[in-house]
């Protein structure tokens, strides 16, 4: 935890309290504060401020503002991902949001098992954003939507997502074409399933707007590709 999220409601005073027992525990067990300690707060969807350890007690922790600072800038990047395995999901949230992922999408792909839909890991997303800007520093939540039928998502959403100065990538491992790199602008990455986009998924993401792209000839695991992918984009080095 590398910033302590509150809400807005806990921040209406001079003095902030943090009532939240899992926060709470892992500042006294792991961070082992006192009074007078520095903290970072920051206020979900809203700013960050480094604040002052005032109270200790049983059950809370008060802090009062010292100053503000600066939240994290968002890469402007939209990530399309077809729906991993449920435990693959609950990591691939967390990173996306600590690499500071803009625009989430969860989709349907032929190699997608049905099964994957019913997880009740969908239902804990907002815990895992939670944990993901815990660790970045970030206060505010990416957008996140779902949808579970390809061919409409691909023909009716996807060319929103897409224009001249937002081209779309869908990482294929045959394509002719290599992914771009150290980009400077925003883009729309897809990520297929372990056992990729069939040939027709891929055409129909060609057809409507998509560039078909290679990371190189190896098969790469979705939770492994995605922060490669980032980093290939958004590289300032």
């Amino acid at each position: 935890m590398n910033i302590v999220l509150l809400d807005a409601r806990q921040t209406q005073s001079e003095i902030w309290t943090i009532s939240s027992k899992r926060q709470v525990e892992h500042l006294k067990t792991h961070v082992d504060v006192e009074l007078g300690d520095t903290l970072k707060v920051g206020i979900r969807e809203g700013k960050r401020y480094l604040t002052e350890i005032v109270s200790i007690s049983e059950q809370s922790i008060q802090i009062k503002p010292i100053q503000e600072e600066a939240v994290p800038a968002k890469l402007p990047v939209t990530l399309i991902v077809a729906m991993p395995r449920p435990k693959v999901l609950r990591r691939l949230i967390m990173d996306a949001v600590t690499l500071g992922v803009d625009k989430f999408i969860l989709i349907h792909s032929y190699r997608v098992d049905k099964s994957y839909w019913q997880t009740p890991f969908l239902q804990q997303l907002d815990q895992y954003i939670t944990l993901g800007l815990e660790q970045a520093g970030d206060t505010i939540a990416p957008q996140i939507e779902i949808y579970k039928r390809f061919k409409p998502f691909v023909e009716d959403i996807l060319p929103s997502l897409i224009d001249t100065s937002h081209p779309a990538y869908v990482a294929h491992p045959y394509a002719a074409e290599k992914m771009a790199c150290a980009i400077e602008h925003s883009c729309t990455v897809i990520i297929g399933p372990e056992g990729g986009f069939i040939p027709y998924e891929i055409d129909l993401l060609i057809k409507n707007g998509c560039q078909a792209v290679s990371l190189g000839s190896r098969i790469i695991r979705t939770e492994t590709v995605i922060p490669y992918v980032l980093g290939r984009l958004f590289s300032t080095t």
